[in-house]
C-alpha cells in the first residue's frame, strides 16, 4: 500500500499502528506456514518410510513370483509323469476287466443254471 499524499487524514500514530499490525500479522502468518512446513515435513517421513516398506514387500514378490516360475517346468514335469501312470492302471483297469468278463459271465450263466434247476426241482 502506497502512500499518495493525497487526503492524509491519518496521523503519524496510526500509520504505526496499521504497520505494527500489519507486522504481527505476517509473524502469525509466517508460523502458521512454518506449522505447515514442519507437519509437511513428518508427513513426507512418514511417506518414505511406506514406500521403504512397498519396495521390500514388492522385492518379496518378484523374488516369489520368480521361484514359481522355476518351478513351473517342474510341475509340468510331475503332471506328464502322472498322466503316464494314469494311462497304465487305465490300461491295467482295462485288462483286468477284459480277465474278469469271461469269469463273471460263466459265473452269471452257472447261477442262472442253478436257480433253474432248483425251480424244478423245488429245492
Amino acid at each position: 500500500m502506497a502512500d499518495k499524499g493525497v487526503g492524509r487524514s491519518t496521523s503519524g500514530r496510526q500509520r504505526i499502528r496499521t504497520l505494527t499490525q500489519a507486522a504481527l500479522n505476517a509473524d502469525v502468518t509466517v508460523e502458521q506456514v512454518d506449522t505447515l512446513l514442519t507437519e509437511l515435513g513428518d508427513t513426507l517421513s512418514d511417506l518414505d518410510k511406506s514406500t521403504s516398506g512397498l519396495d521390500a514387500t514388492l522385492e518379496r514378490f518378484n523374488q516369489t513370483i520368480t521361484r514359481i516360475d522355476e518351478l513351473a517346468p517342474r510341475l509340468i514335469g510331475v503332471v506328464e509323469r502322472l498322466e503316464v501312470i494314469v494311462d497304465r492302471v487305465e490300461r491295467i483297469v482295462g485288462l483286468g476287466e477284459s480277465v474278469i468278463a469271461p469269469w463273471s459271465a460263466t459265473e452269471h450263466a452257472v447261477r442262472g443254471a442253478l436257480n433253474a434247476v432248483r425251480r424244478t426241482t423245488g429245492i
